[in-house]
Formats: C-alpha cells, sequence, structure tokens
C-alpha cells in the first residue's frame, strides 16, 4: 500500500540508475525527508529495497532532513551549498511565473519557451558566483523582458493548479496537467514551490504554540524565513512594478488558511494547501484544480475537505478535486477538467459582457 508519489520517485531513480548514464559504483542516491506522518516517509526504506533487489547494494542512500533524522558520514552540506540552492529556487520560482502568465498570450508562438531557456541558462552560471548585484539585475531583466514580449491582450479562464507537492510539480505525475489546460484555452498559474519551505519554516512557531514543541526550532525557523526574505523582497518588488501577480509573504498567507483550518494542521501540504486555494482566488484564479494522490490522507483533509467550506465563503470558487493514482483514468480525468474549463469559459464571457455593460452606461 504504497502512496502514488513514492512509487513514481522510486521510478525515476531506479530509471536512472538502468539508463546507463551513470557509474554505479560511483554514486550516491539522496532523498529529503520531512518527518511527517504521512506514508511518504518511507520513501528511503522503498529507495534502499528497490536498489539492493535490483542488484545494486553497494548504492548509498541518503537521507537528508533538518531535523537530521539520520546522519550520513562522508556527506554534508555547506552553507555556500545552501546559498546557492536558495538562489536558485528563487530563480526558478520567478521565471515560471512570469513564463507562465505570457505564454498563453504570447503573439509569437514558441516566444515565451525561448525566452524562458535562455534566462534559465543564463541564472545556471550565475548561481555558481552569485552576486547581490548580479542578482538585483537579473531580476529586474527577467520581469522586464518577459513584460516586453508581444501578447494578443485577449481574456482567458486563469486556472490554478494546487495540491500534493509531487503530483503538483512533476508533469508525468499529473498527465501534463498544465499543457493540458493551456491546450484547452487557460493561463495557467501554479503557486510558488518556496512558499512550501516557507511554510515548513512557519510549522515551527506553530508547532511552538499548539503543539507545545521547542522554541529553538522556532528562532532557527525564523532566521530561515528572514533570509529568505531578504532575497525574495526583491522579486516582489519588481513584480509588484509590472503586470505580473506577486507572491504573497508567507503571514498573509496564513490569515487566507485561518478562515477554513486550524495552522496545527501540519501533516502533508497542510494549511498550505488551503491558504493557496484563496490566494488563487483572490488573483482572479478562481477555477482551481485541486490535485492528490488517491487515499492521501492529508490532502483529503486540508485540499477536498475544505472545498465546500471554501465554495461557501466564495461563491464564484470553481474548483475540482482529481486523484492521481497508477490506475486512475486519464480520460475521466481530462473530461472532469474540460467540465470545469466549460464553466470557467462562461463565467469570463459574463464578466467581459458585464464590463462592455458598464462602460456603456457610463457614457
Amino acid at each position: 500500500d504504497a502512496c502514488y508519489p513514492s512509487i513514481t520517485v522510486v521510478g525515476q531513480l531506479m530509471h536512472a540508475v538502468k539508463s546507463g548514464k551513470y557509474d554505479v559504483n560511483k554514486i550516491a542516491l539522496v532523498m529529503t525527508q520531512t518527518g511527517g506522518a504521512c506514508r511518504a516517509s518511507n520513501y528511503v526504506g522503498f529507495i534502499r529495497k528497490a536498489v539492493a533487489e535490483a542488484g545494486y547494494p553497494q548504492i548509498p542512500v541518503v537521507a537528508l532532513s533538518a531535523q537530521g533524522i539520520e546522519s550520513s558520514p562522508g556527506f554534508s552540506i555547506s552553507l555556500k551549498g545552501l546559498h546557492k540552492a536558495v538562489i536558485s529556487l528563487l530563480y526558478g520560482d520567478l521565471i515560471v511565473r512570469v513564463s507562465n502568465e505570457t505564454r498563453p498570450y504570447e503573439k509569437i508562438k514558441g516566444s515565451t519557451e525561448i525566452l524562458k531557456r535562455r534566462w534559465i541558462q543564463k541564472v545556471k552560471k550565475d548561481v555558481r558566483h552569485h552576486k547581490m548585484a548580479d542578482f538585483k539585475r537579473n531580476v529586474k531583466a527577467i520581469v522586464n523582458e518577459f513584460e516586453r514580449l508581444e501578447t494578443t491582450g485577449e481574456k482567458k479562464p486563469r486556472v490554478g493548479i494546487v495540491g500534493e507537492i509531487l503530483v503538483k510539480f512533476l508533469p508525468e505525475a499529473n498527465n501534463h496537467l498544465q499543457r493540458t489546460l493551456e491546450e484547452e484555452g487557460a493561463e495557467v498559474l501554479v503557486p510558488d514551490l518556496t512558499d512550501f519551505f516557507m511554510y515548513s519554516f512557519r510549522n515551527a512557531t506553530h508547532k511552538w504554540r499548539l503543539l507545545s514543541k521547542g522554541y529553538g526550532m522556532k528562532l532557527a525557523a525564523d532566521l530561515g524565513i528572514k533570509y529568505i526574505e531578504h532575497y525574495r523582497g526583491i522579486i516582489r518588488e519588481a513584480l509588484e512594478n509590472s503586470r505580473f501577480d506577486a507572491p504573497l509573504q508567507i503571514e498573509k498567507l496564513e490569515t487566507y488558511a485561518q478562515e477554513f483550518v486550524s495552522l496545527g494542521n501540519q501533516y502533508g501540504e497542510g494549511w498550505l494547501l488551503t491558504a493557496e486555494m484563496v490566494e488563487l482566488i483572490h488573483m482572479g484564479a478562481e477555477n482551481i484544480v485541486c490535485v492528490q494522490p488517491f487515499g492521501c490522507l492529508p490532502n483529503h483533509i486540508t485540499g477536498k475537505g475544505v472545498i465546500k467550506a471554501i465554495r461557501s465563503a466564495y461563491p464564484k470558487a470553481n474548483i475540482i478535486p482529481i486523484d492521481y493514482d497508477p490506475g486512475a483514468s486519464e480520460v475521466n480525468q481530462v473530461n472532469r477538467i474540460r467540465l470545469m474549463l466549460s464553466q470557467a469559459r462562461d463565467n469570463v464571457k459574463e464578466s467581459v459582457r458585464k464590463q462592455k455593460k458598464s462602460k456603456v452606461e457610463g457614457k
């Protein structure tokens, strides 16, 4: 009874091991661990079982966690390495955000993807020798260049994707959901991956306040938030001065979540999943696909479980939960998405009609 994300990750790693691209006597597999209560905590055990049974007992599997769940002699991450990881994460979120909000409206097909790939290659080089001046300059240039791309000016339904972290971000795990939505004529918004880490840091505060955990972890986590915000604030400012949506601070997301759930809900994506749905609604993306592995208890509670309450508070919310599993019917998934988009298009037409009527009456 393994969860879908763990099956997917083990399959990806074993595919890489068997691909022939790597010397199996000179590689190691690294898997991050949050120490949560869901079945995903079995990741490392599954991976070790898989490599042993596939005939590669010599391949070490490193469990990486902030809590130090396991020690791994010979393996460590330096502060410089962590810094590069944070900067890479922020660059990635920014590029994905501006490209997602540009691609559906581009006049020259493929221009967004060309610009996206060019900037990915550029920042990959800059991250290796990071300087604050380069970061500020790159952020401003990324926003400006995507904003200058020629667009059609048309209005399309905005659709947000939320849910379990792997199924949300990995196209192979969600049957290329974003591509399907864009082919059906939607603009797709996906909340930043950075928010998951900010959520994890903030949970230390809520564990201290609500669950009697230590104050030391809270202080360390607060420093982590301030460190990331030091750089993310630069991105937020650049986006706020453009046509693009800017990411919210994690404390604002908390207020959105508290309308519906306790911040003590921390398993899986916990209260962040609820907060992201409300955030998307405030951004004008009232159409939301909530993706989750079949049988994922945490996400069924703070995802599917709060949809009725959110619809009650936000009557225009057009939310559908979709389960993903190796045996799930892709045809059924696509049909449900199309049904949701049908309502989304009707809502856009009604909105445009009201705007035109308002202009006429104003004259």
